[in-house]
């Protein structure tokens, strides 16, 4: 991104990163709150499992934070995706995601961070045509091809949970 980002709202980042990665989205401000997967499915009229939570955590070998992707209708299972893929993962302070990501908790999207992230997405999202991300707001909501959306980003699509 050329423009200086820091200077841009949550909203414009994300319409940024968007243009700037060939994503063609449309953001959506709700009259109701979109924080919370249930939230955000009721007001997208969709399944929870095709909201997409962006989770910030810490890699506790590098100290980077990492993005999880994660399906509404799952939570990530930290003790899994550390023993089959070698991450180890831990709750990032909620200051230190505003921070690097420029997002607060509720509104946090899969693009437009402040800073380049490492992004696992679950493979679950991938069974369904469309899904709906944060916009940077906790009244905002994106929707994009989750295929489309996980090429864009180069996330690792892993299993978020044991079976």
């Amino acid at each position: 991104m050329s423009e200086d980002i820091r200077k841009l709202s949550s909203l414009e980042r994300v319409e940024l990163a968007a243009r700037t990665l060939g994503l063609d989205i449309s953001i959506k401000r709700m009259e109701q709150s979109t924080r919370t997967a249930e939230e955000a499915a009721k007001a997208a009229g969709c399944a929870v499992g095709q909201i997409v939570k962006s989770l910030v955590f810490v890699n506790a070998d590098t100290q980077a934070l990492t993005l999880l992707l994660v399906s509404g209708a799952h939570n990530a299972d930290t003790a899994y995706i550390a023993a089959a893929y070698g991450v180890r993962l831990k709750r990032a302070d909620i200051d230190r995601v505003r921070d690097q990501t420029g997002f607060a908790i509720g509104g946090v999207a899969p693009i437009g961070h402040l800073v380049d992230l490492p992004v696992f997405m679950d493979e679950s999202l991938l069974a369904y045509d469309q899904v709906w991300c944060a916009a940077g707001r906790p009244d905002s909501i994106f929707s994009c091809n989750p295929t489309t959306l996980a090429e864009k980003i180069a996330a690792k699509v892993i299993r978020i949970k044991a079976s």
